[in-house]
């Protein structure tokens, strides 16, 4: 009896679960855009060079054209479409409107979630190529334009927004926390103040 060539998998997606039966060579990709309608994520390439596929998986960022849909069942998925909070802005796509951190848009998906998830590597302290002193005594580098743009390089913009990424990354690192990965528990600094004061 030959083995079977498919499966049926559960994928965590935004904190909701989807249940699907698929080949086991679907890319999370299209398990994401063709079987389950989550086409904020974006096919580009789709040979994992130009990171518009980008999501979180267990917080940390994949192109989702190289990852197979079944080696993803388990893991905590985060597309594009779970980054706001209903109809609240993660404050780094706030970062992007405000500072035209995107031109026509098609990259964006794939800038936040790396964005996202660079902002939180800088926070815990993660060292990159242009990083001058990697000892732990060191501590966390200054998130410099440099630091931004050797992390975010694995995302290619095709109209050349990298100024405006660059700053909007910067922004959004001002006024996030460390819970940036946890949207819906993430507030901007400001917020909490007003929110504090309204208490008391």
């Amino acid at each position: 009896m030959a083995p079977s060539t498919s499966s049926a998998i559960t994928l965590n997606i935004n904190g909701e679960k989807y249940m699907l039966p698929v080949d086991h060579r679907t890319t999370l990709l299209d398990a994401l855009r063709e079987r389950l309608d989550l086409t904020g994520t974006k096919k580009g390439c789709d040979q994992g060079q130009c990171g518009a596929c980008t999501v979180l998986l267990d917080g940390r960022r994949a192109v989702a054209c190289l990852q197979l849909a079944v080696a993803a069942e388990g893991r905590a998925i985060t597309t594009i479409e779970g980054v706001a909070d209903g109809d609240r802005l993660h404050p780094v796509q706030q970062a992007f409107i405000d500072l035209d951190g995107y031109q026509c848009g098609y990259c964006t998906p794939g800038q936040i979630c790396s964005a996202l998830a660079v902002i939180e590597e800088h926070a815990a302290g993660w060292p990159s190529a242009v990083t001058d002193d990697v000892r732990p005594e060191a501590g966390v580098p200054a998130l410099t334009a440099e630091e931004i743009r050797e992390r975010m390089s694995g995302n290619l913009c095709r109209c050349g927004a990298y100024v405006s990424i660059v700053k909007a990354v910067a922004r959004a690192a001002e006024v996030t926390t460390s819970e940036i990965l946890m949207p819906e528990a993430s507030m901007p600094a400001a917020t909490m103040s007003e929110d504090k004061e309204s208490a008391a």
